[in-house]
């Protein structure tokens, strides 16, 4: 069985017909389009106290290896232990995941506009001022020098630097790339809402955020905030293995992020322990990714052939490559009984 959808709205029926397997589920639609919505099943005992949560979509051409994963997950019944939910929400960013675009409809990233109580949507790192011209042309695709002037920038700032100054988020060019919004979105607004209802009576919460489009091809990094205890971090290693946990950072894999989505879910529960990881999946090089996000994002706004510009999108995060989908779907899952295996162990418990 190929788990892996060709569309948001096969994704969705498919994640829809594997809930009613385990019970009740919710729909909740996005005000922008009332047809797209966040779907959301819990399963295990109302009131464990022990909660894995598997999240899909938040960059929405991503959701099509979320979902996939997260059918996957529920269809071979990988299924946390008696003491123990599950928690499963499905494209977080619909607008995204329907329209193969990693942003929403106000060209969002999501995964830049999830802010914490005192954090604002502004500014811009001096870095991505000095490469927005060359990040966002206002013209039509053309020919152009793109990876010519990405190497010399590369060898002019450094690859790290680069990377953190373009990527961390941006809050001053509504139509350039990683654009946080000037405000919470539809989605924010829905998880802000509904999260603690769907968390309930859980105090140790594992939370595995899905994405994918850096790495190495196959492989997979997970991710969490920095300012998670250092002891919990360790603790986690044994179960996640010692090449695959790190922190958000300049000098990792992936890079710090304001406005994250799981470290703003943490953010509402200071009172539980709550350990949000950003689970990467590798495809192509970062180059690759980063020309068919800067080519999807100028076909979007300033015209072109938006077929094909989807097309290369959705290959960049999502390879049609059985292989491909055969080691990130077998590697996914063994996350998840990694995540049911840390919680058994009590690995969140305050000494």
């Amino acid at each position: 069985m190929r788990y892996f959808s060709d569309s948001y709205v096969q994704a969705r029926t498919r994640i829809r017909s594997a809930f009613e397997t385990y019970g009740s589920w919710e729909a909740y639609p996005i005000e922008h389009d009332p047809q797209l919505t966040i779907d959301v099943a819990r399963i295990g005992p109302t009131d464990a106290k022990k909660l894995v949560i598997v999240s899909s979509g938040t960059h929405g051409v991503e959701g099509f290896f979320g979902s996939a994963l997260q059918l996957s997950v529920l269809e071979k019944q990988v299924l946390p232990p008696k003491d123990t939910a599950l928690l499963i929400i499905h494209a977080i960013n619909p607008f995204g995941f329907a329209n193969i675009r990693r942003v929403n409809e106000s060209n969002i990233d999501l995964n830049r506009n999830f802010m914490r109580v005192g954090e604002t949507y502004s500014g811009a790192d001096p870095g991505y001022h000095k490469l927005n011209g060359i990040l966002n042309p206002q013209t039509p695709p053309g020919p152009e020098l793109f990876l010519l002037r990405t190497a010399f920038n590369i060898a002019r700032y450094g690859f790290n630097s680069l990377k953190n100054s373009i990527a961390q988020g941006q809050y001053e060019y509504p139509k350039g790339l990683f654009f946080g919004g000037e405000g919470p979105s539809d989605s924010m607004k829905i998880i802000e809402t509904n999260l603690p209802k769907w968390v309930g009576e859980a105090e140790e919460i594992l939370h595995l955020d899905m994405h994918t489009g850096l790495g190495k091809w196959g492989t997979y990094v997970m991710a969490s905030t920095k300012d998670l205890p250092s002891d919990i971090l360790e603790r986690l290693i044994p179960f996640f293995g010692s090449e695959n946990v790190q922190q958000l950072s300049s000098e990792g894999v992936l890079y710090e992020i304001r406005g994250e989505f799981s470290t703003f879910c943490r953010s509402l529960f200071p009172d539980k322990r709550y350990i949000p990881f950003l689970a990467e999946f590798g495809t192509y090089n970062i180059i690759k990714v980063l020309k068919a996000l800067r080519y999807e994002n100028r076909v979007w706004h300033w015209g072109g052939n938006r077929e094909k510009a989807k097309e290369i999108l959705k290959e960049a995060f999502v390879p049609r490559d059985p292989q491909w989908e055969d080691i990130v779907l077998h590697r996914g899952t063994r996350i998840v009984e990694q995540a049911y295996e840390a919680l058994s162990n009590s690995i969140g418990q305050r000494d």
